[in-house]
């Protein structure tokens, strides 16, 4: 059985987690499997608009434990945060930051520890109002290590995110909702996930990509935002979507071609 189904229709990839009997929970192996799925959607330039979502109605209890726990485990979870670069955990969340194709979070039953930090990696959050959430890491003695420094930045404020990760709170998406930890709630989160990417389906997937970057950039690299937002603007200029919005405007038959940057 796969652990993450990606399944692709017109131009729109969903990406589940599965594995229902654990509340899909991430083993080291689903990880790798994220990444591995992130990469083939990255090459892949008709997908324009990507959702996560977990099997059965639930999202993700968090970091298998049974994996976390296993000493066999221990000497590679050593290498992967002593080595250069990202490391696995960070790289499995912060891939989908990455992607130059808008990703929504689809969010049910449980959103814990790692499955929160995935969450936080999509640009739109959209959950079911009785959805558990939490940053649940200090619970297990351990700090959030997934790429969190770089995913709630800019979503929260520091003083929130410091008492949510310090008191591994349990708080539903309701509460996530008046913080701004969440987009939008919605009883049908996977409905209105797939309505939201099809209504982006009408914009350049260039665009997209264009627009993703640039916000981006304002949050996390302030000082290049404004120089992108002119390296942007030109690219999508030459490029060829940019004429067919403006035509797709007066005639909604008008289909984009394949996005043509990264």
């Amino acid at each position: 059985m796969a652990l993450v189904k990606l399944e692709k229709s017109n131009g729109i990839a969903t990406v589940t987690l599965n594995r229902p009997d654990k509340r899909n929970a991430m083993s080291f192996a689903l990880l790798k499997e994220l990444v591995r799925i992130a990469n083939l959607i990255k090459k892949d330039r008709s997908i324009r608009c990507v959702i996560l979502t977990g099997e059965a109605q639930v999202f993700s209890a968090g970091i298998d434990l049974t994996d976390l726990n296993d000493p066999k485990n221990t000497a590679y979870a050593a290498w992967e945060l002593i080595k250069p670069g990202q490391s696995l955990f960070q790289k499995a969340f912060l891939v989908w930051q990455e992607l130059p194709v808008p990703v929504i979070a689809a969010i049910e039953g449980f959103c814990f520890g790692a499955g929160m930090q995935l969450a936080l990696a999509a640009d739109i959050r959209i959950a079911h109002p009785s959805t558990q959430m939490s940053i649940m890491e200090s619970r297990w003695g351990l700090v959030p290590d997934m790429g969190l420094t770089r995913s709630i930045k800019g979503i929260i404020g520091l003083d929130l995110a410091k008492e949510l990760t310090l008191t591994a709170r349990i708080f539903d998406a309701r509460y996530a909702k008046d913080i701004g930890l969440v987009t939008h709630l919605n009883k049908s989160p996977l409905t209105q996930a797939q309505a939201l990417a099809a209504e982006m389906l009408n914009r350049s997937p260039d665009a997209l990509a264009a627009v993703k970057r640039v916000l981006d950039a304002m949050e996390h690299s302030p000082n290049k935002s404004l120089r992108l937002e002119k390296i942007w603007q030109l690219k999508l200029l030459l490029g060829k979507n940019s004429k067919l919005a403006r035509k797709k405007d007066k005639n909604p038959d008008v289909q984009f071609l394949p996005r043509q940057y990264r």
